[in-house]
């Protein structure tokens, strides 16, 4: 069941966590970010493939659209500080994909990236967003590659974080039979699985801060509350299915990625972190080759989550590209 807001708050004072209108949270260089000095975003829903899907939006019609995309098994709110600095300057959208956060889980067990494509495109067709400048990171930088490759009129900016993927993604060294074999029986060893449960979370949180130490104390404890639900015994697990831990065993073709590529009409800026695994993406096989107006910057001190790791140089890139 989901975490009622009297729970949450409870929680969260257990747990030293103030609400976004009151918190002030510490970034990991240092400064302080008030995202309690404005209001909080309200949440909206839409239809995709009848499936109940949840985004944010922050207010600021009036504003030049931006929309942010999270990674796989995030959640919207993993852009709430990247959110609360730039409100003021744009109209932002920041979507739960299907499977995750506070979106319906998909039927079955595939989440192949281009119905999250499709997802994505339905949005911005209900909520009017385009022309829009995006922000999108990991799973969802590849999904707003493809979209932008298939509607290249309505980007007109696109910052990637770790999203490019790369072609040993599209490995055909297993014969067909042997791929699907594969595949067969790994959904079926996750048929099998259940979520994990925390006994409490606070858990959770140590659990989060683990996986990334890059986070500080306050953005491990606010991505944890938003990031998790209270199950009926009282425990907690992850809002996100665990079937978007499957790969499906066919995918677009690296070679038809990359004419999509080619046919992005916007300015492009890859980011990659200094310590993270996913700069491989960039440094092999040269794919910046593949676009029309690209280019690639590192940031030092970073993990995957450039974002959240260095969030003041992150918005001084962001801040200067978009203003190019």
């Amino acid at each position: 069941m989901r975490l009622q807001k009297h729970v949450l708050t409870h929680m969260q004072v257990r747990m030293g966590i103030r609400s976004p209108r009151h918190a002030h949270p510490s970034t990991p260089d240092g400064s302080r970010t008030a995202m309690a000095a404005k209001a909080s975003p309200t949440s909206h829903s839409y239809f995709s493939q009848r499936l109940r899907l949840h985004y944010l939006d922050w207010g600021n019609e009036g504003a030049p659209p931006l929309l942010l995309i999270h990674g796989n098994r995030d959640h919207c709110h993993n852009w709430d500080w990247v959110a609360q600095e730039l409100r003021d300057q744009y109209h932002i959208i920041a979507p739960d994909l299907r499977g995750h956060g506070d979106s319906q889980w998909a039927t079955g067990s595939t989440y192949a990236s281009l119905e999250f494509v499709y997802d994505i495109a339905q949005l911005v067709h209900q909520t009017k967003l385009a022309p829009m400048k995006v922000i999108a990171h990991s799973l969802g930088g590849g999904v707003a590659l493809k979209y932008a490759g298939i509607y290249p009129e309505n980007v007109s900016k696109l910052l990637v974080i770790e999203g490019l993927g790369g072609p040993w993604w599209n490995r055909t060294d297993k014969r067909p039979h042997e791929r699907l074999r594969d595949w067969i029986d790994s959904t079926r060893k996750m048929s099998g699985r259940a979520p994990r449960k925390y006994d409490s979370l606070e858990i959770a949180y140590e659990r989060m801060h683990e996986a990334n130490p890059h986070l500080s104390q306050e953005q491990a404890r606010h991505l944890t509350v938003h990031g998790s639900n209270q199950n009926e015994d009282g425990t907690y697990s992850w809002k996100f299915d665990n079937y978007t831990h499957a790969m499906t065993p066919y995918d677009m073709p690296y070679s038809h990625t990359t004419e999509l590529w080619k046919n992005i009409a916007c300015p492009v800026l890859l980011l990659s972190g200094s310590e993270s695994w996913a700069r491989r993406a960039v440094e092999v096989g040269n794919p910046l080759q593949h676009f029309r107006n690209a280019r690639h910057e590192v940031i030092d001190n970073a993990g995957h989550w450039v974002h959240h790791d260095q969030l003041a140089r992150f918005l001084e890139l962001t801040q200067g590209f978009f203003a190019e």
